[in-house]
């Protein structure tokens, strides 16, 4: 492996132009196809073979002119007159008029359906209902409580609903110009003197990446990287080839719409990976290259090497990274399978620019690649040449009480698990948005005037085809009794019936909301019953609807956690054993990932579930938060232990002793991981600032990963472990080692004749004194 990639990054740095043309070519070749074929994005949420798809696959048989309830472009326009007035007041049905005519003037409305104004039009309209359900044999009391579970116009006439779809095929066909005339209908209306608010799923859109969070974040890490080099140039490099990664990434994603669906999110997400992964692994690769100049005179040998050894680390970093973010297609979610494999692709991209492209730069830029200096790098060194720094210290501090830091370590992230017991999963939904977004606001008028279940309707579709058509209208009503009988349902009703009367649909709405617990319980209650209520009937029955559908979702992305789990840990310990040749390390790095993840997750329900800091209003988290979280966390967490525990494994199998290697690992590579891992974490945290809930409980939770990975986990609990283990972190059964393929990841097959003397000058496994009186416990 190391002469391999010495081989590509000699040859990249000498012949500089080709390689810089190849990326050029690739980037032109790729936004050809985007520019030419890609499709519109989608946010379907859906999961074949849930039980809500079933029901929905049976509602398009029965009624095949239904749409699939994540096409449905729907938008809820909420008016509400002052307080103490009502929309029937002339004043305020005069301005509910005009912003309906503002509505109607907009792009893709429906030309067949007009708006109605709901202070003029529901009175009427109610009386009808009621009317005809009463001489369809309907008690007139509960003819009168269906129709108010359907009302646009609250019962004190102040709020009322305009609601309809866009003329679209796909939610994601929706253009944010038609959002836009929305919203300005909106502003006019409320200098009429109402108040007017807009949600659904017409009215929902993604910012696209580009935005102010990631030139936050690229701000933060520019300034780190400058601290890092000293030189302005030499801080450029990593930021310019990330950037450009991650666009041919984009620009990837766009392209591939044209071949499978891909979620509106998923830009974002990949975005956010491959920008931090992309920043970090030019960086080992440049801080190598820096360093192996103090050994060699000649660039090309030193970019050879840097791509060697740190490259190396690199390939194998970005390969756990592939794993855990390509295995999500394992669990067999549509949505989350392309967010991974796109986020997957974006890394390989990284890690491609990483070996190739920045070795060309440095070709092109020679000298210069350190120029812009705003200060000199002199390190300090003892009596033996060696640098001591800041990574010396902290390793040999943990050396000094490796028990109780590990101790420390484990207490401290379980405590921060603790919160985890009350992770409720859920996805977002108008009614969490934020507080100051018209679509929070719209659901707020809505939850108070008509009852929060007005946003959570579940939809039961009756098959009565096997009974004789004189029986079916009792049994959908059997049905719909049924239905309303169940806890917390505050009112079920037959919506409508096919031509031949052998299909019905009965809309339950609850009397919670679609992000509580007791909604959740409800759709259970109604599945429960399901078989008791076909056999009565003789129909085959199935619930459906947005709340069903994401529900079913959240328990799906629950069950398929534990076989992600197995597969990402199994695949990576695997890996990790063949690059450290080791049982131990792999195990203690697996570990300490589970401690990482646990507290991560436990502090992200503390902050987003519980409204903890104040940051956001408690709401449960997005579902596939977790599942996705687990997975770049674990490939992020590997990144950190490749890149220490390779150099601390070079200089053992250079001579080092076990305590030895640790604190001469640390000195080499101690500063450039931490400066790593505080741009990732600047990168992750600056993605808090979107809109978006999802992007920002995932911002969130991403870099509150990399400050406990990064720092509590890789370096304290990881050298501790170490420390204590010694010898033994390094064994491997004889009969295992020799079936491993060696990769020689720490580049001990090429030639660097400094090392040869390192620890050459005293007997094997002696340490050399200065690190003994460094690790000596206090006291000794």
């Amino acid at each position: 492996m190391a002469r391999l990639l010495y081989r590509i990054g000699t040859t990249a740095y000498r012949r500089w132009p080709l390689f810089l043309t190849g990326w050029l070519v690739a980037m032109v070749a790729v936004g050809a196809v985007a520019a030419t074929m890609s499709r519109p994005m989608t946010d379907a949420f859906s999961i074949p073979g849930i039980p809500s798809e079933k029901a929905a696959d049976l509602q398009a048989e029965l009624f095949p002119e239904s749409t699939d309830a994540f096409d449905q472009a729907t938008v809820t326009v909420v008016v509400a007159a002052p307080d103490g007035h009502t929309l029937a007041e002339p004043t305020y049905s005069d301005a509910v008029d005009d912003l309906i005519a503002d509505l109607e003037d907009g792009p893709q409305m429906p030309a067949d359906t007009p708006l109605a104004n709901p202070a003029v039009a529901w009175p009427e309209q109610q009386k009808g209902m009621v009317d005809q359900a009463v001489e369809g044999g309907t008690p007139r009391d509960q003819a009168v409580a269906d129709a108010e579970a359907v009302s646009s116009l609250s019962k004190d006439g102040r709020v009322g609903t305009i609601t309809w779809s866009f003329d679209v095929d796909t939610v994601a066909d929706v253009q944010p110009a038609t959002q836009d005339a929305v919203n300005d209908a909106l502003a006019t209306a409320r200098d009429a003197g109402i108040t007017a608010e807009a949600n659904g799923a017409g009215m929902s859109s993604m910012a696209p990446p580009g935005g102010a969070s990631e030139l936050i974040g690229i701000a933060i890490a520019l300034l780190v990287l400058v601290l890092t080099f000293g030189s302005l140039v030499a801080a450029g490099l990593p930021i310019l080839t990330a950037i450009f990664g991650v666009a041919l990434g984009m620009t990837g994603i766009t392209a591939m719409t044209a071949f499978m669906d891909i979620g509106s999110s998923t830009p974002m997400l990949a975005t956010m990976i491959g920008l931090a992964v992309g920043i970090d692994y030019a960086l080992f690769i440049l801080a190598r290259y820096r360093n192996e100049l103090e050994h060699t005179g000649d660039r090309s040998e030193a970019v050879g090497i840097a791509v060697g050894t740190a490259g190396s680390a690199v390939v194998f970093a970005g390969l756990t990274v592939l794993i855990a973010l390509a295995a999500l297609s394992v669990v067999g979610i549509p949505f989350l399978t392309a967010m991974g494999l796109a986020a997957a692709a974006t890394v390989l991209i990284a890690v491609l620019v990483a070996l190739t492209l920045l070795p060309a730069v440095l070709g092109m830029t020679k000298s210069k690649a350190f120029g812009g200096r705003v200060r000199k790098h002199l390190p300090k060194r003892d009596e033996r040449g060696r640098i001591r720094n800041n990574g010396t210290r902290w390793a040999s501090l943990v050396g000094r009480r490796p028990v109780a830091v590990v101790l420390l370590v484990v207490v401290a992230l379980g405590a921060l698990a603790v919160p985890l017991k009350d992770l409720h999963l859920a996805f977002p939904t108008d009614s969490t948005a934020a507080a100051d977004t018209t679509q929070r606001k719209g659901s707020d008028l809505i939850a108070d005037a008509f009852g929060a279940g007005r946003d959570a309707p579940m939809l039961v579709v009756v098959d009565g085809r096997d009974l004789p058509a004189d029986d079916r209208a009792a049994a959908y009503g059997e049905v719909a009794a049924w239905a309303a009988d169940q806890p917390d349902v505050r009112n079920a009703q037959v919506v409508g019936a096919n031509e031949d009367q052998s299909g019905a649909q009965i809309m339950v709405t609850p009397r919670t909301g679609p992000d509580e617990t007791a909604t959740e319980d409800l759709l259970t209650a109604l599945r429960d019953g399901q078989a008791g209520i076909e056999a009565d009937t003789g129909t085959t029955i199935g619930v459906t609807g947005l709340t069903a559908i994401t529900t079913d979702v959240s328990e799906r992305l629950s069950d398929a956690l534990p076989i992600y789990l197995a597969v990402v840990i199994g695949l990576a310990f695997l890996l990790l054993m063949l690059v450290f040749r080791s049982i131990l390390v792999p195990l203690t790095a697996t570990l300490g990932f589970l401690l990482s993840v646990l507290a991560t997750l436990g502090a992200t329900v503390a902050v987003f579930q519980e409204g903890a800091l104040g940051i956001m209003e408690g709401q449960p988290i997005v579902s596939f938060m977790p599942i996705f979280l687990i997975g770049v966390v674990f490939g992020l967490a590997m990144d950190y232990q490749v890149f220490l525990v390779t150099r601390i494994r070079e200089a053992h199998v250079h001579g080092a002793s076990p305590r030895e290697a640790v604190v001469d690992g640390f000195r080499n590579s101690a500063r450039v991981v931490a400066a790593a891992a505080v741009i990732m974490t600047a990168v992750f945290a600056a993605f808090m600032l979107q809109d978006e809930p999802i992007i920002k409980s995932m911002g969130f939770a991403l870099a509150v990963a990399v400050v406990f990975d990064a720092f509590v986990v890789r370096m304290t609990l990881i050298p501790a472990v170490m420390y204590l283990l010694g010898e033994k972190a390094w064994w491997l059964p004889r009969w295992l080692d020799r079936l491993l393929p060696n990769v020689d990841v720490e580049g001990e097959s090429l030639e660097r004749p400094h090392l040869a003397t390192a620890y050459g000058d005293r007997p094997e496994g002696q340490d050399d004194p200065d690190d003994e009186r460094e690790l000596q416990p206090a006291g000794a």
